[in-house]
């Protein structure tokens, strides 16, 4: 997993690119899979994803926060990118990478978020082709330019909102998961045993359930996508 704090500038005061980074990665023997972690869409160049989408070893699996999907709270909180570019991310992981997962980082209640604007944030969320929503509940911190917003968001409509964003997420991620019914992937078994069964996940994010083998662990194995559990909250991997 590639991580840090706006991986998407790696390289910028050394006169390389995080585009080099993933060329350079991809070549390394070894390696069977890589993820890249959560990237800013104004830093996710079409370019990245043209790569990802042609490399064996690179998942087809992206991260982005969006926090708000209304153009003015994101203007109030002095984000780099807006609703535009963001549903172009999305479009065109989806037209090279139809089978992609996409996580996407909402932030609820943030100071100036009124309720025409979360309104137009969640009509714009259901709009785009995403796989799943990291939802966070905005807290005031000390010192930061946010207090000098006036408008303030209670706790209970905080909560409303962030209730009302989950649910939309389960339903896309079991949709998700259902979508890929039927398909031979790669999964990653994780040591991990919770009760008889292991779990893993493949390329594109899915998680699959079997019973545990630990011959299996730590490795990548070809499975197809079986059916959905609700209790397990994964798909069966059928060998």
């Amino acid at each position: 997993m590639l991580t840090g704090v706006n991986i998407g500038d790696f390289g910028h005061t050394t006169r390389e690119n995080f585009l080099d980074l993933l060329k350079e990665l991809d070549k390394v023997k070894g390696v069977e899979r890589y993820r890249i972690s959560s990237i800013e869409p104004n830093l996710l160049s079409d370019e990245i994803i043209d790569f990802v989408a042609g490399s064996d070893r690179f998942a087809p699996h992206f991260h982005m926060p969006l926090q708000s999907g209304s153009d003015a709270v994101l203007k109030l909180m002095k984000r780099r990118y807006d609703t535009a570019l963001f549903r172009h991310k999305v479009e065109k992981i989806k037209e090279i990478l139809p089978h992609a997962f996409i996580g996407v980082d909402v932030i609820v209640g943030v100071r100036g978020e009124t309720d025409d604007y979360f309104s137009e944030s969640e009509t714009f969320i259901r709009s785009i082709d995403f796989s799943q929503l990291h939802v966070f509940t905005y807290s005031e911190r000390p010192g930061t330019a946010a207090l000098n917003i006036d408008y303030t968001v209670d706790p209970k409509t905080k909560h409303a909102r962030s209730k009302a964003l989950l649910d939309l997420s389960d339903g896309r991620v079991q949709n998700f998961y259902l979508s890929q019914q039927g398909n031979r992937k790669k999964v990653l078994f994780e040591h991990t045993k919770r009760g008889k069964k292991m779990h893993g996940f493949t390329e594109n994010y899915v998680k699959l359930y079997a019973d545990y083998d630990s011959s299996l662990v730590n490795r990548m194995i070809e499975v197809e996508v079986g059916a959905y559990d609700e209790e397990e909250m994964a798909m069966k991997a059928v060998f």
